[in-house]
């Protein structure tokens, strides 16, 4: 028995890929950084480039050598991290990765590359990577990508995000010829002067809204589900979980629900959590435990085995990441291994 599963709908990834090519109008670069945020990276990228995906972007060195063990000598690979130190410079030569350069000790450390295909990343308001516009160095053999990222793309009316578009459009046109990457998911929707020549989606392709909450042109992906494992009556002023976190104003039917914080299930999710379960939506009770979580099933016909869902079509990402004060990726990418990954379509 596997009393807590992720299930991951294969043809919705690649629904919302297309979605995502036909609003921007240009080829879509997929990220799958941190295994595709907790999905698989070569499931994930395998599928996509039966979609016609043909290059694809992780954050460090180690995940792009595994998908290019994964996915064979086809697709480019680039790694948003750089070049992070001289050492990395010839496995990810013999591994043919392409390296996003942040600063100028990374052009030093790919320098022996020797004219390699490599990114050049421009910080344009984020301040996280890349270099300063003053400080983005000329045009050299090999810069075959110019990119940056939008700090504000999931407030489509916030003025950052053409003060950031009209500064990578200034400084992609001192590198002709390279491929001009700005949009990330929530990018996409932006319009078409924010597209440039290739888009670097994330969240959207894996269920989570371009605003941080739902939108019907984007398909749910992943359902975490878990078991009952017990149902109680708890009478009322007894408490639920540690620290009595909830005591009960009248008598209820309580399911213990098979996942918890060691399986990815956030504490944030007390006291606003909920799970859809027997057709409804139905409240988490106290603290979270390690493996387990407490849910009022009250009045509904539930019985050991049925399955809770946390988040999925009927429990939307988005909504679910709300209610535990976070983000979509934070809940993706959250899910333990020890959860049973299980692709379809």
């Amino acid at each position: 028995m596997i009393p807590a599963r992720l299930s991951i709908d294969l043809d919705a990834l690649a629904a919302n890929y297309r979605t995502l090519e036909t609003i921007s109008g240009v080829p879509v670069h997929p990220v799958v950084k941190a295994d595709a945020y907790g999905l698989g990276a070569a499931t994930v990228a395998r599928r996509l480039m039966l979609e016609g995906a043909r290059a694809f972007f992780v954050a460090r060195v180690s995940e792009g050598l595994e998908l290019r063990a994964a996915l064979g000598p086809e697709p480019e690979i680039w790694v948003l991290d750089g070049c992070p130190t001289s050492g990395a410079c010839p496995e990810m030569v013999a591994a043919d990765l392409r390296p996003v350069l942040n600063g100028p000790d990374q052009l030093t450390h790919w320098h022996p590359a020797d004219g390699r295909p490599c990114g050049i990343h421009v910080d344009t308001g984020m301040n996280r990577l890349g270099f300063r516009p003053d400080e983005a160095p000329e045009p050299f053999p090999g810069v075959a990508l110019i990119m940056s990222h939008l700090a504000c793309a999931d407030e489509p009316g916030h003025p950052m995000n053409r003060t950031q578009r009209d500064a990578f459009a200034a400084i992609a046109a001192r590198y002709p010829g390279a491929i001009r990457s700005f949009a990330n998911s929530g990018g996409c929707f932006l319009g078409p002067d924010f597209a440039f020549d290739a888009v670097r989606p994330g969240i959207c392709l894996y269920g989570g809204g371009p605003e941080g909450r739902p939108d019907d042109r984007i398909r749910p992906v992943v359902a975490f589900t878990a078991d009952v494992l017990q149902l109680r009556d708890v009478p009322a002023g007894e408490s639920v979980g540690y620290s009595r976190g909830f005591v009960a104003e009248r008598p209820m039917r309580v399911a213990t629900i098979a996942a918890g914080y060691a399986d990815g299930v956030l504490r944030s999710n007390s006291p606003r959590g909920q799970v859809h379960l027997a057709g409804q939506l139905r409240p988490i009770l106290g603290r979270i435990s390690m493996d387990v979580l407490a849910v009022d099933v009250t009045g509904l016909d539930v019985g050991v085995g049925d399955a809770a869902e946390l988040f999925g079509p009927r429990r939307l990402l988005d909504d679910a990441a709300r209610a535990a004060g976070t983000v979509a990726w934070e809940l993706l990418t959250s899910v333990a291994r020890r959860v049973e990954r299980r692709p379809r379509g």
